[in-house]
């Protein structure tokens, strides 16, 4: 008998290979106390955050008697869109929302733009007082925006901007914590690249705009989506800036019209998921990138 002959019954007679399953190991073993309790915990906290969203979805195609009912249901028993188009009609919900995307795309620019170059200067400049000026930065995150809202609102006036769309882009445009991200993912991009360009004839811009940008995508794509949420869901500084109706946002807009003496509740909510949509669709296309820029940045 040949060999192949020999091999080919030795497959057959084999027992074929189990693949472990998700809740066992490589060796065949159940999971472990740890990983079952943070697998729950986990699970747990994701309902948690996600329950009150789906709730708001499913109860902005209710009736208001049908939303008012003791105890309150989930599902529909009679799903209707009046309540979206009766609610977007209430109010001039066109520039609001206009007024929210411009404040929001125009903020998020320059928040890159000012954050990604005050970052890069920090981590690969060497110069007398940089530990000291990150710090001062690094401080500013335990200043909340209640201490300084005078002064700031002072300033604003002072050069006009009150009552403009402009009041509510430039004045919040540094944030110390996209700094801070921005930095630390900066840091783990090797020095010899950057003399490698030097060496080669790029100025300091182009080596900043087509060598450590592109590379700090991950960490760009972070700060770009808590750029997004602070001024999408931002209130009170529109609402102390923009004290003309025409310059508001929808967050502003949103609670003056649920201030009326007649509450519509199914028609709130279904303004508020329109506006939570955007959020949304944003994290799911760039949560690849958050992730990969949080964990790039924790490794420095």
């Amino acid at each position: 008998m040949s060999t192949t002959t020999l091999t080919a019954a030795d497959t057959a007679t084999r027992a074929p290979e189990r693949k472990p399953s998700t809740w066992t190991s490589m060796s065949g073993r159940p999971p472990s106390t740890s990983t079952v309790v943070r697998t729950t915990v986990l699970i747990a906290g994701a309902l948690a955050v996600v329950a009150p969203l789906v709730w708001a979805a499913l109860s902005s195609f209710k009736s208001a008697e049908e939303l008012a009912q003791t105890p309150p249901t989930l599902w529909p028993a009679n799903p209707t869109f009046d309540n979206y188009t009766s609610g977007l009609q209430a109010f001039d919900f066109t520039r609001y929302l206009t007024n929210s995307l411009i404040v929001t795309l125009a903020a998020t620019v320059l928040t890159l733009a000012i954050n990604s170059m005050a970052a890069y200067a920090l981590a690969k400049y060497n110069f007398r007082g940089r530990t000291v000026f990150f710090l001062v930065t690094l401080a500013t995150i335990m200043i909340p925006l209640q201490v300084i809202l005078l002064p700031v609102y002072q300033v604003v006036s002072s050069l006009g901007m009150t009552n403009s769309l402009l009041g509510l882009i430039i004045p919040p445009a540094a944030t110390p914590t996209g700094v801070f991200l921005l930095r630390q993912y900066m840091l783990t991009l090797p020095d010899e690249m950057i003399e490698a360009a030097r060496v080669d004839g790029a100025g300091e811009w182009a080596i900043f705009w087509r060598i450590i940008l592109p590379l700090s995508r991950p960490a760009l794509a972070v700060v770009a989506i808590f750029s997004v949420i602070w001024r999408w869901n931002d209130f009170l500084w529109p609402l102390i800036v923009a004290q003309d109706e025409s310059k508001q946002t929808l967050p502003v807009a949103i609670a003056r019209f649920a201030s009326q003496q007649a509450i519509p509740f199914n028609q709130i909510l279904a303004v508020s998921v329109v506006t939570i949509v955007p959020i949304v669709v944003i994290f799911l296309l760039l949560q690849r990138q958050i992730i990969a820029g949080l964990s790039q940045g924790a490794i420095k």
